[in-house]
């Protein structure tokens, strides 16, 4: 369900990015009260069009009675409908639909070390997380490396810098700039497999960090996640979420050679309601429930939000791509509807559960 919220700030933070605050409303306070590393999806309409999008909310999290700060970090991409949008023409007053925070990369404040590897805009999930466990957890601590191009590209270069220098004991930063150099710290270039290997275990205690948060572009994200597997980190330790995928880029994929049905109907529940449809010949199941059902619940459409994430009751499906789900959530049974097609003649799924 989508609620409208207005514009009430916009700063700009690089050439490229915009800081867009929401107020929300008395009545929407709860509705709105996000979990650090949480996502807001938006939708507008721009020349008639209805564009979704999926934006991390870079906030830290409000406890009550405090209102909710719900703040998103949008960074322009090539070709990009609503990022364009967003940094040439939406404006303080405007109106902007958006659901409710959802999203799994998320830490709820507790003791223990944390860190986090990102590149780009993959900083705006950790930030909320960071800052939120820092001001709420004493015996907490956090290690952020971060890589960007430059540091005219680098978004909230002074956010983290206030928790340098707020937290000095408790917040480690190491700064990784790939196309310009550093008057001090480390050489430019790429955060790759191999210095990450060789990098990580110089800069923290690998072995005893609770848990690692992995966000920015697939390659630095599953270059990283290699990295932590060799040097001996549980994948249950590692949390990912994936920014900037190619349109053909490749990702955890569910696909099998089995024969795709002549026909095939879905049945599928969604906010208790249940329907059964025919699906037509090369749409994707999100695609079947939307021709009768506009409130399913979506918005990248590439299999990287993770916002139509549906349990496979009954039947078999294949998922182009997959960059959303972790194996113990596809093993469970849950799919990504904007990626799925039938394998059987009848496929039910329950977007409830």
């Amino acid at each position: 369900m989508f609620h409208p919220l207005r514009v009430s700030a916009i700063e700009r933070i690089t050439d490229d990015a915009v800081a867009v605050t929401f107020a929300v409303p008395p009545e929407l306070r709860e509705t709105f009260r996000h979990t650090p590393g949480q996502h807001l999806n938006v939708r507008y309409r721009v020349d008639g069009k209805e564009i979704r999008r999926s934006y991390s909310i870079c906030a830290p999290a409000a406890e009550e009675p405090d209102a909710p700060v719900v703040q998103v970090g949008i960074r322009l991409v090539d070709g990009g409908a609503f990022s364009t949008y967003a940094l040439k023409e939406l404006a303080v007053g405007d109106e902007v639909e958006a659901m409710a925070p959802t999203g799994r990369f998320v830490l709820e404040p507790r003791p223990g070390h944390f860190a986090a590897i990102v590149g780009g805009s993959g900083i705006t999930p950790v930030l909320s997380i960071a800052a939120t466990l820092l001001a709420r957890e004493s015996a907490a601590r956090f290690s952020l490396v971060r890589s960007d191009r430059t540091a005219a590209s680098t978004m909230f270069l002074d956010e983290v810098a206030d928790l340098k220098d707020r937290y000095p004991g408790r917040f480690h930063l190491v700064t990784v700039l790939s196309r310009e150099d550093q008057a001090a710290g480390l050489p430019s270039g790429r955060l790759d497999h191999e210095r990450l290997r060789g990098l990580l275990p110089a800069l923290l205690p690998v072995p005893s960090v609770d848990e690692w948060f992995l966000c920015g572009p697939l390659g630095l994200v599953r270059q990283a996640e290699g990295a932590l597997r060799e040097l001996g980190v549980d994948r249950s330790r590692i949390r990912q979420e994936i920014f900037h995928v190619a349109e053909d880029g490749p990702g955890r994929s569910t696909a099998t050679t089995t024969t795709a049905p002549t026909a095939s109907t879905l049945t599928a529940t969604l906010d208790g309601r249940s329907g059964s449809w025919p699906v037509q010949d090369g749409e994707s199941l999100l695609e079947t429930v939307l021709r009768s059902r506009a409130d399913a619940p979506y918005a990248c459409k590439g299999g990287v939000c993770g916002t139509c994430r549906a349990f496979l009751v009954s039947g078999e499906v294949r998922m182009d791509r997959n960059f959303a789900l972790e194996p113990e959530e596809t093993g469970a049974g849950f799919v990504l509807a904007c990626q799925s097609h039938p394998v059987t003649s009848e496929v039910e799924l329950d977007f409830d559960r």
